[in-house]
């Protein structure tokens, strides 16, 4: 057994200062442990990881960059397993709205408009589906925030009280007012296409036939596809036999 006395632990604390903190010492062994031991059971590197000699506890390093390069790579690592949500029709629209203002005149900023349905280019002009519907919506509500004056030429001069609700639009024509203060008419035509649907859009005067401002855009199929009808399905009823 190794006997100590009172001038042993400063030979072992000069020592490990002329060592140049090359190795920890262990409390429960008269033997040191070298640092790259103590650095490597605490899962850190050497040039990672600062060694207090007094109670061979290993306390990690963090620089900034490390900080930083280490955040970067998480959240590149997130993003690249996270589904990215497909956009909706408004997006598309709204992007055929700053096109159609864009070459626009300042001068005619004024002038009433009256927002129709689009419609196949290959089918008569005067039918529609959802999807031409709903980008009539969408352009009306564009337009307005654009501070354009919009006429909703639907609304009837009376409100509908049903047991169902209460409604004040109408499609049958006369229930509408004939004459509407509307100078330009916006409107435009689709196009079925590999992989979604191509859209025109245009702005034309009432009265000159005029093509004052045009734009267009392609929405994708899966967008077109996540329109979905309220009216429900046809279900067949089935009746057991006597």
């Amino acid at each position: 057994m190794m006997s100590f006395n009172a001038q042993t632990p400063l030979v072992i604390l000069a020592a490990a200062l002329l060592a140049g903190c090359s190795s920890a010492w262990n409390l429960g062994s008269a033997e040191p442990i070298p640092t790259s031991e103590v650095a490597t059971q605490s899962g850190m590197t050497p040039e990672g990881a600062a060694v207090d000699p007094s109670n061979g506890f290993v306390t990690p390093v963090y620089s900034a960059q490390s900080y930083q390069a280490t955040r970067l790579q998480q959240r590149a690592s997130q993003q690249a397993h996270q589904q990215v949500p497909p956009q909706n029709v408004n997006h598309y629209v709204q992007g055929m709205a700053h096109d159609l203002i864009a070459n626009m005149d300042l001068s005619r900023q004024q002038s009433v408009i009256g927002v129709t349905s689009f419609v196949f280019l290959d089918s008569p002009l005067d039918r529609t589906d959802l999807l031409g519907n709903q980008l009539a919506e969408s352009l009306m509500h564009e337009v307005h925030l654009f501070g354009l004056p919009v006429v909703d030429f639907k609304t009837t001069d009376y409100i509908r009280v049903t047991p169902e609700g209460d409604f004040t639009y109408s499609r049958d024509f006369l229930e509408l007012q004939q004459q509407q203060p509307i100078e330009y008419v916006l409107g435009g035509t689709m196009v079925q296409h590999q992989g979604g649907v191509l859209v025109n859009a245009r702005l034309v005067s009432v009265g000159s036939k005029k093509v004052i401002a045009t734009a267009q855009s392609f929405i994708p199929a899966a967008v077109r596809d996540a329109l979905q009808h309220s009216a429900s399905p046809q279900h067949l009823l089935l009746k057991a036999g006597g």
